[in-house]
């Protein structure tokens, strides 16, 4: 038996040595599966799979989301609000004396 092509395994070499397969995966990176000489799978390792597959940010939502605070940070948020309702200013007298 052959070893496959640069990264490329037939399905049924891919079957019968599943275990070098996997091991090509870590050491070589992703390995691609043929079926009559098309390529119909990619194996690849779990950190790649995860980076590839982790949700993306969407900048509009993220933008018009506010901030995410920690139970801490809302705290002193919610002081210095209080804090800043309780002060009105000073009265201002804007009535013109003739």
């Amino acid at each position: 038996m052959t070893s496959p092509d640069h990264d490329y395994w037939q399905i049924q070499d891919a079957k019968q040595r599943f275990s070098e397969m996997i091991r090509a995966v870590a050491h070589d990176g992703p390995q691609v599966i043929t079926r009559h000489g098309e390529e119909v799978a990619v194996v690849v390792d779990i950190a790649e799979y995860r980076r590839l597959t982790r949700p993306t940010v969407d900048l509009t939502s993220l933008l018009l989301g506010g901030p995410k605070l920690s139970d801490t940070a809302a705290g002193a948020l919610a002081e210095v609000e209080a804090e800043r309702k309780a002060d009105f200013g000073r009265q201002n007298d804007l009535a013109v004396d003739r």
